[in-house]
């Protein structure tokens, strides 16, 4: 029997039964986050079928570069690339990791790292270093990068040996550091 004490309760509960329906509803309706595709990359760089990507990380900072002679050309000079020095950042933008080296190294926040071997490379465009996929080696520690087989580099911008900064027989031995980003997916197998 509805009173005039209890209409106005039940119409409040009804009201808020209705607006966390509402809600709900709105909640389903938000767009769920891609996953990475590698569709519009060079077949080259692309990881073979039979993996999924377990971990997307944004890597910025430094890539040192060394004037040195030239492989096979007496008197010859150039920019020779050292290595890398970068924080990783999850998409976002928490720091997880790093990457640096020689040798090339990712290592997780959570002590997991590994090094890898180049399979191959393909242009990103003038200013760019390549697209990159690498071969991992096993991880070693326990976390994050465990399991993990193949790491591509895209997404960049930067880091290419400086153009405007001469490299000649009385710059030899001298160093330069350019500022590079990249995204490094990495993909184990289902």
């Amino acid at each position: 029997m509805l009173t005039s004490r209890t209409a106005p309760r039940i119409a409040a509960i009804a009201t808020a039964v209705a607006s966390i329906g509402l809600l709900t509803a709105c909640g389903s309706m938000q767009k769920k986050e891609m996953a990475f595709s590698q569709a519009s990359l060079p077949a080259t760089i692309q990881v073979p079928a039979g993996h999924k990507v377990a971990w997307e990380t944004v890597g910025s900072g430094d890539i040192t570069y060394e004037c040195r002679d030239k492989a096979n050309a007496a008197g010859q000079t150039e920019w020779v690339f050292v290595g890398p020095d970068a924080v990783l950042k999850d998409r976002a933008g928490k720091s997880v990791g790093r990457y640096y080296g020689p040798p090339a190294t990712w290592e997780a926040n959570d002590g997991s790292k590994l090094t890898a071997t180049q399979l191959a490379v393909a242009p990103a465009g003038a200013g760019n270093l390549p697209y990159q996929l690498v071969k991992a080696n096993p991880a070693m520690g326990s976390g994050a990068l465990v399991g993990v087989s193949h790491i591509q580099r895209v997404a960049l911008k930067g880091g290419v040996a400086p153009a405007d900064k001469p490299c000649t027989p009385a710059q030899k031995g001298q160093k330069t550091v350019v500022q590079y980003q990249a995204d490094y997916i990495f993909w184990k197998p289902m």
